[in-house]
């Protein structure tokens, strides 16, 4: 479990803030904001305000990485690629998350490490790592300039065009009268979203093909939805092309191995990133290695009636 707690027993009393910078070397802006979230206790009870003092018994709720051996495809002075695992986060959920991509990179590269970008929990692939805050400032800059490109594989379902543009708006409004909240959808007050779409290979007995995905907007879950709203859903997808009711079963974990592979095909998402392209300083393109870019159908399950 990465979340630890440290205990101390400081005699002299001390503003709180200025305990996390001088001893634990931690930033204002970052000590001010643990404080301020109660990872910080005093004598038992805890401190959320960041102009509190410290004396006596004090245990304070700090991040410490752990590494399930997970190294960097690609790497430079500035930063690194992981290739990220289907099922495994990029960020921990809650302080009882047990592991996540940002364990790599601070037990690797220190505590200024932190990843630039976000990909689906179910979603495999490229992330790409930032050692220092200069260059983490640097990267997202780029990707919020729409300057670094980005590539996907999916695995979807029936026969794919050769080439589609979509270019349909994402919504993520909590509807209070579905079953299941806080879903992407194409909707016209949404934001203005476009993908391209190239068909790789198409496998009759399948009935699936595969398809080169480039978002050009980066809004949340939006291959996903933009392949759903064609009529082409990504193989094993668990929310996009099931009904509410399997959806926010599967969201609460009620749904079995063997049902979502009979429901969705697979027993993960088939959605891959597959590369990154980009400037910093020199020009990188830097592709993935991982299995699923040379074999997608070897990640189909056995057992699965297609």
């Amino acid at each position: 479990m990465p979340f630890i707690v440290k205990e101390f027993e400081i005699k002299k009393k001390i503003k709180a803030v200025l305990f996390l910078i001088n001893e634990l070397k931690y930033t204002q802006k970052e000590a001010q904001r643990f404080v301020a979230i109660g990872r910080l206790s005093v004598n038992g009870e805890v401190m959320s305000h960041t102009s509190g003092f410290l004396e006596g018994r004090v245990s304070f709720i700090c991040f410490e990485p752990q590494t399930r051996g997970l190294e960097p495809v690609f790497q430079t002075v500035d930063f690194a690629v992981y290739d990220k695992p289907s099922g495994v986060l990029v960020h921990p959920q809650n302080r009882n998350t047990p592991y996540s991509i940002i364990d790599e990179a601070k037990y690797a590269f220190g505590r200024d490490a932190n990843i630039t970008h976000r990909i689906d929990q179910e979603t495999s692939g490229l992330l790409l790592i930032a050692k220092d805050k200069v260059s983490e400032r640097t990267l997202k800059m780029l990707f919020e300039n729409r300057e670094i490109k980005k590539s996907y594989l999916a695995l979807v379902h029936g026969e794919f065009p050769d080439k589609l543009q979509v270019d349909a708006p994402l919504l993520r409004k909590e509807d209070e009268s579905a079953i299941v909240r806080m879903v992407v959808r194409v909707h016209e007050d949404g934001k203005a979203s476009q993908t391209d779409f190239k068909r790789l290979r198409y496998y009759p007995k399948l009935n699936m093909s595969l398809v080169e995905c480039y978002p050009l907007t980066g809004r949340q879950h939006q291959i996903r939805v933009h392949l759903f709203h064609v009529k082409h859903p990504i193989v094993g997808d668990p929310i996009y092309g099931q009904t509410d009711e399997d959806t926010a079963r599967f969201l609460d974990r009620k749904i079995s191995k063997e049902e979502r592979i009979e429901k969705s095909g697979a027993s993960r998402l088939m959605l891959h990133a597959n590369q990154l392209c980009f400037k910093h300083g020199p020009e990188y393109c830097v592709n993935s290695k991982d299995l699923f870019a040379r074999d997608p159908l070897s990640f189909l399950d056995q057992d699965c009636e297609i």
